[in-house]
C-alpha cells in the first residue's frame, strides 16, 4: 500500500477528516515544537504555552470531521493557538479581578474580627463551600484546599482546563452571593490554610 505524502496539506486534512492516526501523529510532530515557540512568545511561560498547544491539537483531533478542503492547516494551527491564549488571558483577568475586589477588603476583617468571630466566619464558609453543587465543590476544594492547579484538576478529573475554569468561576460567584462581603474576604485569605476546619 502507497503511503500517504502527509506534507501536502489537501492530503493531510482529507486523511485527518477520516481519522487516520498516522496523519495526527504527523501533524503533532510536524508542528509541536514550532507552536510551542510561538505560545511562549505570547505567554512567556513554556509550561502554559505547552497546554495551551495541547488543547488546540487535542480540539484538532475531537473536530476533525469540521476541517475544510482548502484550509491552510499551518494557519489555522498558529491562529487557534492565538485564540486559545486570548480566552486564557481573559479568564485570568477576570478571576484576578474578582479575587483583588475581595482582598482589598481584608484590612477591614482583620482590623474588626475579634478570634472567636473570625473562626465563626470560616466556619460559615466552609458550610457554604459544602452547599456547593457536586461539580463545583470538587473542583473547588481541589483548587483551594489541595493546592492543585487547573491542569493538575482537569487531568484528575479528566475534563477540559476550561471546564475546570467554568466550574471555578461558577463556585466564587455562588459562594460571593451567599456570604456577607467580609466573610468572603475570609475564604480568599485563610481557606488554602485551614485544612483541618473543613469537611470533606
Amino acid at each position: 500500500m502507497k503511503r500517504l505524502d502527509y506534507s501536502e496539506n489537501e492530503i493531510l486534512i482529507n486523511s485527518l477528516r477520516n481519522g487516520d492516526e498516522q496523519a495526527y501523529i504527523y501533524l503533532t510532530e510536524t508542528y509541536y515544537n514550532k507552536l510551542c515557540v510561538y505560545a511562549n512568545s505570547l505567554l512567556k511561560d513554556i509550561y502554559s504555552a505547552e497546554d495551551i498547544v495541547q488543547n488546540v491539537l487535542i480540539k484538532v483531533w475531537e473536530q476533525r470531521e469540521k476541517l475544510k478542503s482548502g484550509l491552510s492547516l499551518q494557519s489555522f494551527l498558529y491562529k487557534s493557538v492565538y485564540n486559545e491564549f486570548i480566552d486564557t488571558y481573559r479568564k485570568n483577568q477576570s478571576l484576578f479581578e474578582l479575587e483583588k475586589n475581595y482582598f482589598e477588603a481584608l484590612n477591614s476583617v482583620v482590623q474588626e474580627e475579634d478570634a472567636e468571630s473570625l473562626q465563626q466566619a470560616i466556619n460559615a464558609v466552609n458550610l457554604e463551600i459544602q452547599n456547593l453543587p457536586p461539580k463545583c465543590k470538587e473542583v473547588f476544594i481541589m483548587s483551594k484546599k489541595e493546592g492543585l492547579t487547573n491542569i493538575e484538576i482537569a487531568e484528575h478529573l479528566d475534563v477540559s482546563i476550561k471546564a475546570v475554569e467554568a466550574q471555578m468561576t461558577k463556585a466564587l460567584s455562588l459562594l460571593r452571593k451567599s456570604l456577607q462581603t467580609k466573610i468572603t474576604s475570609i475564604l480568599f485569605l485563610f481557606f488554602g490554610k485551614l485544612k483541618s476546619n473543613s469537611t470533606n
